[in-house]
């Protein structure tokens, strides 16, 4: 049996500093409004997004016979998910509209929301890409990108003349 191992995966993948930044500039604004009313959160508009939708999570591993990635998109159906590899770069792209209702003491809020991505990847010249397939199974995406077979070769014991 193929054994997995985690592969490094480069750091445009994640949302890394900008993340963190625009974290910290939303709660600074937010302290600084605290208590004015009428003044919207910042970033209202994401936070109504299911986290890691703009940025969704994705693990790569490999194994002897193919790489594998998956992909948390809450929220997302099928139809909502773009996948396509051309010239070496798979490209995975989304858009979800979110909405909302909610009804408290007389009060009726709809909430609408929008958010997209668009994550890349170099597939490896090892990879068969006339062989990647896809599957969408209750908001995780995984692909399959068999290795080509002459990549994919047996160890064998390599003698050592004395």
């Amino acid at each position: 049996m193929a054994e997995n191992r985690k592969s490094n995966v480069p750091s445009m993948w994640h949302g890394g500093m900008f993340d963190d930044f625009r974290k910290e500039m939303d709660d600074a604004i937010s302290s600084f409004f605290a208590g004015r009313r009428g003044w919207p959160a910042p970033s209202k508009a994401w936070t109504d997004i299911p986290a890691g939708l703009v940025n969704p999570a994705i693990d790569v591993t490999e194994n002897d016979d193919s790489i594998t990635l998956t992909a948390e998109l809450p929220g997302l159906a099928e139809e909502d998910v773009d996948l396509t590899v051309r010239e070496g770069v798979l490209t995975l792209k989304g858009e979800k509209k979110h909405e909302r209702d909610e009804d408290k003491d007389n009060v009726h809020i709809t909430e609408r929301s929008y958010g997209s991505f668009q994550r890349t990847m170099p597939v490896p010249d090892r990879v068969d890409a006339d062989r990647i397939s896809a599957k969408f199974d209750k908001g995780v995406l995984k692909v399959v990108m068999p290795k080509k077979a002459e990549s994919v070769s047996a160890a064998r014991k390599i003698a050592i003349d004395k």
